[in-house]
């Protein structure tokens, strides 16, 4: 059986010890960032009930934290998880591909229990 690909990524940071990114997904993230342009910018990523494994996972950017986000950064990048995502991203890790199946953010969730076969939902 193959190695799961997310594993092998190398370097991989720790943000705060709460969520691991690949080096690959840092650097897309800071080039989205400065696509954005000048100002404060988060990369804010939660979880919503959808998708067809029950609960799937969103990105985007805002200017502004929300009371009661956790605000995690690293090599200026500040990653802002709402209390209510918070529990089912604990230790996950984010990579960023560029291949045949398209761009994305992938997400290996640790806590997930199934996910669905193109990995954007997951039942916890």
């Amino acid at each position: 059986m193959a190695a799961d690909p997310i594993e092998a990524i190398e370097p991989i940071c720790e943000i705060d010890d709460f969520v691991t990114v690949s080096a690959a997904a840092l650097k897309k993230m800071r080039a989205l960032m400065d696509e954005e342009g000048p100002g404060p910018h988060f990369l804010r990523i939660w979880v919503s009930g959808g998708g067809c494994a029950g609960f799937q996972y969103g990105f985007c950017f805002e200017q502004a934290s929300e009371p009661g986000d956790r605000i995690i950064e690293k090599s200026g990048v500040r990653v802002v998880i709402d209390p209510l995502s918070l529990p089912y991203l604990a230790s996950v890790t984010i990579d960023y591909r560029d291949d045949l199946k398209g761009a994305r953010f992938i997400v290996k969730n640790p806590n997930a229990r199934t996910t669905c076969g193109c990995g954007n939902s997951f039942s916890p």
